[in-house]
C-alpha cells in the first residue's frame, strides 16, 4: 500500500513537471499564429523562422558565447580552489573555498545589482565581457561543489606512487590529478553552460538590453504579445539542456556525480 502511494505521488509530481513542456511543445507546432492547444495541425515553420531570422540568431549566438566563456571561468575557479584546498588541507584553504561558495547564499537580485554597480563604475556596463565574467564568477559555486567530490575521491597512494616515479608539482597535476577529476570538471562545465544560457536577471542588470541574449529576447517579445515562435524558442532551451546533459552522460555517471546511487 505504501509503495503504491509513493508511486502515485511520484506520478503526480512527474506529470506536473512534464505537462507544461507538453503544452508549450504543442503550441510550438501549431500552424496558426495564435495560441492553440491542442494544436490544430502540425508544422515546423516556427522553428525554421527561429533559425532563419537574424533578430533571433544574434541573441542565440550571444548566449552561446557567454555560456562558453562563463563555463571556462567558473570551472577554472573551481579546479584552482579545490586543488588548493586538497593540497593545503588548512583552515585558510577551507575559508577560501567557503568564500567561493558564498554567492549562492545571497539572492540573485542582490548579486546582479552589485555587479551592475561595479561594471557601471568600471565603464564596462553593457559590454558582453562584463556579462561573461559575471556569469563565470556567480556560477562558480556549482562546479566548485561538483569538482570537490572528485578531489575527495583522490587516492593518496596514487599521488605518492607518481611522486616516487619522479613526477612532481605541475607534472603530477597534469598527468595524474587532473585526468582523475576530469569527469567532475566536465560535469561542472556543462552545468554552468546550461544555467548561463538560461540566465535572464544577471544578464539584464549587467548589460541591460545592449547585449541581447536569448532569454532577454524572449522576455522582450512576451511584452509585445505571445506567439508560437516564443514557444519554439522555449522548447529550444529544453532541447539544448537535455542535449548537453546527454553528451555529458556519455562520458560520466551523472547520478553518481550528484551523490546518487543506482
Amino acid at each position: 500500500m505504501k509503495n503504491s502511494f509513493q508511486r502515485f505521488v511520484l506520478f503526480l509530481v512527474g506529470g506536473g513537471l512534464i505537462l507544461p513542456f507538453i503544452i508549450v511543445g504543442g503550441v510550438s507546432i501549431n500552424p496558426a499564429s495564435n495560441i492553440n492547444f491542442p494544436p490544430k495541425g502540425l508544422t515546423l515553420d516556427w522553428y525554421m523562422q527561429l533559425l532563419g531570422e537574424s533578430q533571433w540568431l544574434i541573441p542565440m549566438w550571444n548566449s552561446t558565447k557567454i555560456a562558453l566563456v562563463a563555463a571556462i571561468i567558473a570551472t577554472s575557479i573551481a579546479v584552482t580552489a579545490n586543488y588548493y584546498l586538497w593540497h593545503q588541507k588548512s583552515a585558510f584553504a577551507k575559508m577560501v573555498v567557503s568564500v567561493g561558495v558564498a554567492p549562492f547564499l545571497l539572492p540573485p537580485v542582490i548579486l546582479a545589482l552589485g555587479a551592475s554597480i561595479f561594471w557601471a563604475y568600471t565603464g564596462l556596463y553593457g559590454n558582453i565581457l562584463a556579462t561573461m565574467i559575471s556569469h563565470g564568477v556567480f556560477f562558480a559555486p556549482l562546479p566548485m561543489v561538483v569538482v570537490a567530490r572528485g578531489f575527495a575521491e583522490l587516492s593518496q597512494e596514487v599521488i605518492e606512487a607518481s611522486e616516487t616515479l619522479g613526477s612532481t608539482g605541475w607534472k603530477t597535476f597534469k598527468t595524474v590529478i587532473f585526468p582523475l577529476v576530469m569527469p567532475y570538471v566536465v560535469t561542472g562545465f556543462a552545468l554552468v553552460m546550461i544555467i548561463s544560457f538560461n540566465e535572464y536577471l544577471i544578464s539584464n542588470m549587467v548589460s541591460g538590453f545592449i547585449v541581447e541574449t536569448l532569454p532577454i529576447k524572449i522576455f522582450n517579445n512576451i511584452r509585445n504579445g505571445y506567439s508560437p515562435m516564443l514557444a519554439a524558442a522555449s522548447i529550444g532551451f529544453v532541447v539544448i539542456t537535455f542535449g548537453v546533459l546527454f553528451v555529458v552522460s556519455r562520458f560520466t555517471d551523472l547520478l553518481e556525480l550528484f551523490g546518487g546511487r543506482r
